[in-house]
Parts: structure tokens; C-alpha cells; sequence
């Protein structure tokens, strides 16, 4: 089961690990201050959405709705509101890595104001998503338009960021290789995925679905990412991040949503690593030039190159030049040069001997790339 961890805990705990998997109880800033410095890959709010209903909400046969009227939804005025959004932001910016992105939830009484301040505090927003919600609450008074959507936005740290995590090609795939718009369907969370209470009533009284995590998650972070949710509420981040492969951390005063959120999070079996792999494509690989498989020694100065059908020939220079005759120019120049063509995929179009065998140059390429990720 997830550890809890008071204020103290984690300032004690070990700055790189110890507080990975955890819930940390206590008011989300406090607890955010005590975590390092830019050791979050993704964050995932859903704040209060200061619904400000002034009173209770009834059905047209005068029956209660089930509404969020709880004490931390209520704020002063939105001055207050404002202050509180601007607090927790600055505190998951420091926490955010330079490459991290945030998700922040929340329906037209907050959204609105979180974006103004996500900018005011120089996050750079990349989308907005719709979530539309196949089932939502009807409008009983029927004096407005059906609520059937919640807001998404998702921001960079600042406008200089580089290197965030999107998995387009496996978004792309997974929408029939059509790609992903910014508009989810998605039910809103129900029936079984629903926690109970030991009373049969909401767990939680915004808990979001499954789904719609696990789409955020697979869309912005890879397996091992750190996710930090600090409005853990029933812990539906932690236990798709579990499930997922991804660490979490989880920020909760409520004791009961923690005490939920723990049974919820533990009963959970993660997914084998071989379910877990990111399809990516050529964009998401690591840009490598070919004087990089000379430095490396995978390929030498005064190597022949030639096309597949060893038409044309080159000679490899020791600046990562190519030469053919009286022309010289990189792979791609000289590929296309020789060709009669106005551009050229060097990589693949020039192949080296690899004993009788001709293979492309782009298979050096590709050792390149696998030592830059780790791998054997």
C-alpha cells in the first residue's frame, strides 16, 4: 500500500527518491515546497473549481442534487481564489523539470482564470482540450445550455521549453492512424470505477475517469516518469500511473480521500513492460550527424560508399564530407547531386559494405541512437 508522508517525512526523505509512490498529506503548497528543485516530468491538477453555488441544487421533482458544496471548494471572492491559483502554479513550476509540462482540469467557473495566471506566470500553453462528456449532469432549471464539457490545458514551463514529451506517433496510431484533435469523449466517472463510501455514497464528488488520465499519461510522459498530482483527492492519477508504469506523487489534506485513494492505489496491477513500450517516430528520435559515426568509429575516413544498386560511389572525408569525382557535399547534397535530384535522404540512399552484404548508413545510425538511449 502507498506510504503517507507528513510535511516532515519528506524533508527528511532522500531528495531523489523517497518521496516517489507516496501520498504526502497535508496543504499542497507546504507540501510542494518541500520537494526538490525541478524533479517532476508531468503534473496533473485539478484544483478547486470555486463553483460558487448559493445553495442547495434540487431536480425538478424537488429531490437534492448530489453537488460539490464542500468546504474546499468555497473561497471568499475571486481575489482569493486568484491568490490560491497563483500560490500552487508558482510552487509546481520550481518542482517542474526545464522539459516538464502541466495539465490543469476545470469547467468555465475556473478555467478561465487559471489560464490568465498559467501566462501571468509564464507557462506556455501548447493546447486546450475539450473533454466532452457522453453522459453529463442535465441543466434541471433549464434556464442555460447543458454543461456537457470540462476544459483541459496543457503548458510548457516557459516558452523556451524544449525537449517536452508528446508521443504524437502513438496518439496518432491509437486514433486509427488519424491524428489526435483536441476534442475527447469521454463518460464521466461512474458505476463500477466509482468509489463508494462505506454508506454507498461518492468517495470523492469530482472524481475524474480513468480513461481520460490514462490518455493524458500516455499522451505527455514515458514509463519511469515522475507524475505529481496535487489535488490527489481518490488518487485516480496514482492509479493509473501505477498501472502505466509511471512513479507518482500524490498532495492530500483529507484524510478520507487518503485513506481511499491508498485501498484504491494498492489494489491496482501494473502493466507488464512489454505492453508498456511508446510507439515514436522519426521526429521523436535524437537528431545525429553522420561526422558523429566518424567520431565514433563506425565508419572510417576513405570508406566507399555506394548506392543500393552501386551505381554511384562516394568517398567518406574525415570532416563528414562526401566526394564523388569533382563534387563534394554532405550525404544528402551529394546524394541528390549524383542522382540529378533536387533532394536526397542521405541516410538511407548510401550503403557501406558489411562484408558481401550492402546496408545503409542509416544502421550506423541507428547504434548511435541506441547507445545515446542506454540500451544494449
Amino acid at each position: 500500500m502507498p506510504s503517507v508522508l507528513s510535511l516532515a517525512d519528506v524533508s527528511r526523505a532522500p531528495r531523489q527518491s523517497g518521496w516517489l509512490d507516496t501520498i504526502i498529506r497535508g496543504d499542497c503548497v507546504a507540501a510542494l515546497e518541500a520537494l526538490p528543485d525541478k524533479s517532476v516530468d508531468v503534473i496533473f491538477a485539478d484544483p478547486p473549481y470555486n463553483l460558487q453555488l448559493g445553495g442547495a441544487l434540487t431536480r425538478p421533482d424537488q429531490s437534492l442534487v448530489d453537488a460539490v458544496d464542500d468546504e474546499w471548494d468555497q473561497f471568499a471572492s475571486f481575489e482569493a481564489y486568484d491568490a490560491f491559483t497563483r500560490a500552487w502554479l508558482l510552487a509546481c513550476r520550481r518542482v517542474l523539470k526545464p522539459s516538464g509540462t502541466i495539465w490543469v482540469i476545470g469547467s468555465y467557473h475556473n478555467i478561465f482564470r487559471v489560464g490568465a495566471a498559467l501566462q501571468d506566470l509564464s507557462f506556455w500553453i501548447l493546447n486546450d482540450i475539450v473533454w466532452r462528456k457522453t453522459n453529463p449532469m442535465p441543466n434541471f432549471k433549464g434556464r442555460r445550455f447543458q454543461n456537457a464539457h470540462e476544459t483541459l490545458i496543457w503548458a510548457s514551463r516557459d516558452a523556451k521549453a524544449k525537449g517536452y514529451t508528446f508521443n504524437y506517433d502513438a496518439m496518432k496510431a491509437a486514433n486509427d492512424d488519424v491524428q489526435m484533435r483536441s476534442d475527447w469523449l469521454f463518460p464521466i466517472c461512474s458505476g463500477g470505477e466509482r468509489l463508494k463510501d462505506a454508506d454507498g455514497r461518492k468517495a470523492h464528488p469530482t472524481q475524474k475517469p480513468e480513461a481520460l488520465l490514462a490518455r493524458v499519461l500516455m499522451a505527455s510522459t514515458r514509463p519511469g516518469d515522475v507524475v505529481l498530482d496535487p489535488f490527489f483527492g481518490s488518487g485516480t492519477t496514482g492509479a493509473v500511473a501505477k498501472r502505466l508504469g509511471r512513479h507518482f506523487v500524490g498532495i492530500e489534506r483529507e484524510q478520507d480521500y487518503i485513506d481511499a485513494a491508498r485501498a484504491r492505489i494498492e489494489a491496482v496491477e501494473p502493466l507488464g513492460s512489454g505492453t508498456l513500450t511508446v510507439m515514436s517516430g522519426k521526429k521523436a528520435e535524437p537528431r545525429v550527424a553522420f561526422n558523429t559515426l566518424i567520431e565514433s568509429g563506425l565508419i572510417a575516413p576513405g570508406t566507399v560508399l555506394t548506392d543500393a544498386r552501386r551505381r554511384h560511389s562516394a568517398v567518406v572525408r574525415a570532416d563528414g564530407t562526401l566526394a564523388s569525382g569533382a563534387d563534394a557535399g554532405s550525404i544528402h547534397r551529394l546524394g541528390a547531386k549524383v542522382q540529378g535530384l533536387d533532394a536526397c535522404n542521405g541516410w538511407t540512399f548510401w550503403h557501406y559494405a558489411d562484408g558481401a552484404e550492402l546496408k545503409p548508413i542509416d544502421a550506423l545510425r541507428a547504434v548511435i541512437r541506441r547507445d545515446m538511449a542506454g540500451l544494449e
